[in-house]
């Protein structure tokens, strides 16, 4: 498998959460290869940048969840996904626990909750022998 670049995919359908997780990444001194509002858009760009780690949002805009797309980009990137989710029902944490969830952080998120997720999961990808 491909190396994972150490940048950071965002996906949510609701823009402005999109760009306030944009600024809260680049003010940790990290890049952002991209944004995606769709499954499919997610799955897209996720093939390929190559993220070390993506924030994901459970519920999207067209076909698919998070969970659809975090499933595929796990399986064909490799990526470290952070789910970051405004939902605390049970039915929606237990779908995001079938996949394989770096995290998972409650809307609205802190600098320090999503820096902490996001250094586990660089972590993470290190160990996995991405080549980071």
């Amino acid at each position: 498998m491909t190396p994972l670049v150490d940048t950071v995919l965002i996906v949510d359908d609701e823009v402005l959460i999109a760009i306030a997780l944009q600024i809260q990444v680049e003010e940790m001194g990290l890049t952002v290869c991209g944004v995606a509002a769709t499954a499919a858009e997610a799955i897209a760009m996720a093939q390929h940048y190559r993220p070390a780690v993506v924030l994901m949002d459970m519920r999207l805009r067209g076909e698919g969840d998070g969970v659809d797309a975090s499933l595929t980009i796990y399986a064909t990137v490799g990526a470290q996904v952070i789910f970051v989710t405004g939902s605390r029902e049970p039915a929606t944490i237990a779908r995001i626990n079938s996949d394989h969830p770096s995290a998972i952080l409650f809307k609205p998120v802190s600098q320090e909750q999503l820096a902490e997720a996001i250094a586990t999961a660089r972590c993470a990808t290190k160990v996995a022998g991405s080549g980071l």
